[in-house]
């Protein structure tokens, strides 16, 4: 058996002249930076894609499969992002991902500002942009939870999803008029552009914090023991089971069914860009709340919160006016990031930070393995059983999969530590927690202004 791996450094403090609080070092401001740059582009990219395979003269079966054409590689790839970003610097995983992206989003710019795209074109640039996303997304994960230290993590995480939706609020209202104004090219190369700026801004990272990695038995071992360090949990395994089911239904809504019933009931894509800015507004107001809210019981707390995402459905199953359906996205926004900051809270302390992107891996891979398959499948659904059908059932799948896993113990009694720090596995296999020291007196700081 191995020996436990050292306990990770903590991450570079600001010097004593930052205007940052004390837990926000280079690589937290720089990650929240640019994470804003690439949210204020794609959330508008993401209603310019829908839109411009409806303007080519696409069908509901061609936007079902260019949603699943950007699904498909995020699930293939992801295991294997996860397993080269706890090998390789994660920064410079994430660049080429950015780069990645970059290149793609402004090869479907290209093709939308100045021809007919077909369908073989935007689903290959498609998978290329979900492709990219498969890399950066575990390396992001990994890259974010190793520079902030425990007794600091709730308020860094909410703070860093709160200026990350932020942005996503602007980049969704203003991608929907841009889209109404301009067309959905512009949109596209906006996002183009956001990509490489923020993959500038990522190649600054500074990872001499992070320990060097222990020489291992290559990537299949890699993944092994991340798999193992996945299946032992049955919180971890049984959430995101749950979510299998949840982002592949709501997937489905949001980007199949929810532009159509902008386009044939809603008036349009500035409608639903609204809807989707107020989905935002939710999720800062909840992160607002779980800055100053530190929940006893992390995974409960979290799960009861996964409940509202049916409303979106509900709503626009029945359908709701659109003042309507910006109320039911604001509370499941606000739902959703009290569960995305108690989830990324129990990860920074369960998990230990070697291993931080390929346990990420796999959450990500089971939480999107059946996405690609229920956006492949909306139009069918539609065609058998109607719109307005297929988006109750999406509304009662949320509901019964979040029910199911509050029966794991795990799940109802996993309770917050305080100012601990997780070592690795003993000779049993437990994991030992030892009291964290306290910081440093440190000089003040002004709060941190997200962006």
């Amino acid at each position: 058996m191995s020996s436990p791996p050292a306990a990770p450094s903590s991450p570079p403090r600001p010097p004593a002249h930052s205007r940052r609080p004390a837990w926000a070092g280079r690589n937290y401001t720089l990650l929240t930076g640019a994470a804003v740059v690439t949210n204020l582009g794609s959330h508008g990219a993401l209603i310019a894609a829908a839109f411009a395979v409806l303007e080519s003269g696409g069908s509901v079966s061609d936007l079902s499969l260019v949603a699943a054409a950007r699904t498909v590689p995020l699930v293939l790839f992801l295991l294997i992002g996860g397993a080269l970003a706890d090998r390789l610097p994660r920064h410079r995983v994430m660049v080429a991902a950015n780069a990645l992206n970059c290149v793609s989003q402004a090869a479907f710019a290209l093709l939308v500002l100045t021809g007919d795209p077909q369908l073989w074109q935007m689903m290959l640039l498609t998978a290329l942009c979900g492709t990219g996303t498969a890399f950066f997304n575990p390396a992001a994960e990994g890259m974010l939870l190793s520079t902030v230290s425990g007794e600091h993590a709730n308020r860094a995480f909410a703070l860093f999803r709160m200026a990350m939706n932020g942005a996503g609020i602007g980049g969704a209202a203003l991608g929907g008029a841009m889209i109404a104004a301009i067309g959905p090219g512009w949109v596209l190369a906006v996002d183009a552009a956001a990509f490489a700026v923020a993959g500038a801004l990522r190649a600054f990272l500074d990872v001499g914090h992070v320990p060097d990695r222990a020489p291992g038995g290559g990537l299949l071992a890699d993944l092994r023991e991340g798999w193992v360090e996945f299946r032992t949990r049955p919180w971890l395994w049984g959430i995101v089971l749950q979510f299998s089911v949840v982002v592949a239904v709501v997937g489905a809504a949001e980007a199949v069914y929810g532009p159509l019933v902008a386009r044939d009931q809603l008036g349009g894509p500035a409608p639903w860009g609204l809807a989707l800015a107020f989905f935002g507004a939710g999720t800062i107001a909840g992160a607002f709340l779980m800055i100053v809210w530190k929940p006893r019981r992390l995974l409960l707390v979290g799960t009861l919160c996964v409940f509202p995402l049916a409303l979106p459905s509900a709503g626009l199953a029945v359908p709701l006016p659109v003042w309507g359906l910006c109320v039911v996205m604001l509370i499941s926004g606000l739902a959703i990031e009290v569960f995305g900051v108690n989830w990324m809270t129990t990860m920074h302390q369960e998990i230990p930070e070697e291993k931080f992107s390929r346990v990420s891996a796999y959450d990500w891979f089971g939480s999107v393995s059946m996405l690609p398959l229920a956006t492949a499948l909306a139009a069918p659904a539609e065609a058998v059983f109607g719109r307005t059908e297929a988006l109750w059932g999406c509304a009662v799948l949320v509901v019964l999969a979040t029910a199911l896993v509050l029966l794991i113990p795990d799940v109802r009694h996993m309770t917050r530590r305080k100012s601990a720090v997780l070592h690795g596995p003993g000779a049993d296999g437990s994991r030992a927690w030892e009291p964290r020291p306290e910081p440093r007196e440190a000089a003040p700081h002004l709060p941190l202004t997200p962006g």
